[in-house]
Parts: structure tokens; C-alpha cells; sequence
């Protein structure tokens, strides 16, 4: 089987572009076919799945009869649904939403409640149009997310991304008082990770922090505060379960104090700097209120 890779069919991972060209093939089995050497790229053997296509790119599977190989089983294609979404910014090319938190991006497993990505869906039918992820916010995570308005905005949108040519900041709130203008560059995955404590303000037992993502790996930032002793509150998966527990029971927090507040690039488009910031919402600042008295006299300053 013979593919040439499009503008209209381009994905840059090599697993993510034969998902979408062997749409009845499981994932499992398109990773056997690139781990067995029967993926072929311009006719050279490829074994990585995340192997970096362009346009123009040949794609061949070789020594693989496609009849013979399993089928994907029956699931229930992604549904529309009506969702109210926080529209910060929207042009011809891509929307920015603010993500409320406690609702998943794409449906997975244990996900029986209507996601983002089908609220996403619903809204692009009634503006005219498709949306494509570009990047990712976990389930509890809240804040800043840049959705595509057609394939080539993604692509576009997505080397923005990859490129580093984004500058993203979160906000977080950590157990302990780490040091401030810190750089962290664990490794991660066997991946460069670069993060950056850019402001502290200590509160207590835990300190309120500005920190910066010049990488984009999985979990970053949760990962990274973790390896150097101060864990994201509310994080049972690398924080410290204990100390989340107490403080739910004090100060009403239901998930991680994680969220995506502020994203500033060139637009591809307009070539103009886009400079967009999104809210703490009210439960974070339901937090910030009982752990200092009156803080929105200074959480303006510390956010600036």
C-alpha cells in the first residue's frame, strides 16, 4: 500500500498519519507494522512511531496484505453536543477557549460524560466549520486552549507549538516555598523538559507560583515540581496524597491547583503579537480567599 503525504492529509508523527489513513486498523496493530520494519518512508525502513513526515513524504506498507489484518472494533463516533464554552478569541483560523476544569478534552477510558472535543463539535456545526487540537490540557487542569478552525491551521498552529515559538505560563500551587527564578531540565521520558519558576508567593504551608513551560512533555510541570520536593497540591498521582487530603478537608480544593493562564505568540496570520490570559477560576480563587485574606489586593500584582 502506497501513501502520499498531502497538505490535505498531513500529520506530522508517523503513527498519528497512518491512524488516519487505517481508520478500521487498532493502534495496537499500526505500531507492530512500524516495530517490525514493514513501514517504509520515501523507501527506507522506519521502526520509529514518532518518526517526523513532510509534505511530499511516500508512505509505503510492505508485505502486508490489509484484508488479513485485524479490524478496529465498533465504537460510537464522536457525538455534537451543546456545551457552553468560554470563547476568548475567535478569527477565520483558530479559537482560544478558557477550559473550565473537571471535563475531559477527548473521550477515553473511564469517560461516560460528554467531553470538550463534542462541545467543540457542536459549536464548529453551528459556525461552519471542524475543529483540530493542537495541544492538550489534562481533565483537571483549567485554563488557555488554542483549537484549529480547518486541517491547515492545525498545521500551521502545531509547528508554532513544537517549535517553542509559544511562550506558555501557569499558574500553580505547591506544597512548601521552593526558590524563586529557578530553571528545571529533568529530563523526562528521556526528553529534554525545560521548566521555569518565574515568581513565588508564599502562603502558609504552600506558595502560589508563576512557572513557565519551554518543553511540552506530558505532565510537565506537575513532574517537575515533584522531582524537586515541592508537589503540586491536589495532586495524588506525583504529590503527596496525605497533605492533599488535609487540605481538601480545610480549604474545599476538589482537584489540582493547575491552570493554563497565559499564552503569548506571533500569529502566523496577522503576523501581530497575540497576548491572551485566562481568569483563575472561582474554585482556585475560593482558595487563594482562605489562605490570605483579601487576595485580589495582591493577586493582580503577582499575576502582572
Amino acid at each position: 500500500m502506497r501513501m502520499e503525504v498531502t497538505r490535505e492529509n498531513f500529520y506530522r508523527r508517523l503513527d498519528k498519519f497512518l491512524r488516519n489513513q487505517l481508520k478500521d486498523v487498532p493502534l495496537s496493530v499500526i505500531y507492530k507494522l512500524i516495530r517490525k520494519g514493514k513501514v517504509y518512508v520515501n523507501k527506507k525502513r522506519v521502526k520509529d512511531p514518532s518518526f517526523e513526515l513532510e509534505e511530499g513524504d511516500v508512505v509505503e506498507l510492505r508485505y502486508v496484505n490489509l484484508e488479513n489484518l485485524p479490524k478496529r472494533s465498533e465504537k460510537k463516533d464522536l457525538t455534537p453536543v451543546p456545551m457552553k464554552l468560554d470563547v476568548l478569541y475567535e478569527d477565520d483560523h483558530y479559537l482560544v477557549l478558557n477550559k473550565p476544569p473537571n471535563i475531559a478534552i477527548h473521550p477515553g477510558k473511564g469517560v461516560h460524560v460528554a467531553t470538550l472535543i463534542e462541545g467543540l463539535l457542536h459549536y464548529g456545526q453551528e459556525k461552519g466549520f471542524s475543529p483540530f487540537l493542537v495541544h492538550r490540557l489534562d481533565k483537571d487542569t483549567s485554563g488557555l486552549l488554542v483549537v484549529a478552525k480547518n486541517r491547515e491551521a492545525a498545521r500551521i498552529l502545531t509547528e508554532l507549538f513544537k517549535g517553542r515559538n509559544i511562550e506558555k505560563e501557569y499558574v500553580t500551587l505547591v506544597r512548601g516555598v521552593p526558590e524563586n527564578n529557578m530553571k528545571l531540565t529533568i529530563p523526562l521520558d528521556g526528553q529534554e523538559a525545560v521548566s521555569e519558576i518565574v515568581s513565588v508567593k508564599p502562603l502558609k504551608d504552600v506558595s502560589l507560583l508563576r512557572v513557565k513551560i519551554h518543553t511540552g512533555r506530558k505532565h510537565q510541570i506537575r513532574r517537575h515540581l515533584s522531582q524537586i520536593g515541592f508537589p503540586v497540591v491536589g495532586d495524588d498521582t506525583y504529590g503527596d496524597r496525605h497533605f492533599n487530603i488535609e487540605f481538601r478537608k480545610r480549604y474545599g480544593l476538589k482537584r489540582q491547583f493547575l491552570h493554563s493562564y497565559r499564552m503569548k505568540f506571533i500569529d502566523p496570520w496577522t503576523e501581530e503579537e497575540k497576548d491572551f490570559r485566562a481568569p483563575l477560576p472561582d474554585d482556585l480563587l475560593s482558595v487563594l480567599n482562605l489562605l490570605k485574606e483579601r487576595s485580589d489586593e495582591w493577586l493582580e500584582e503577582f499575576l502582572s
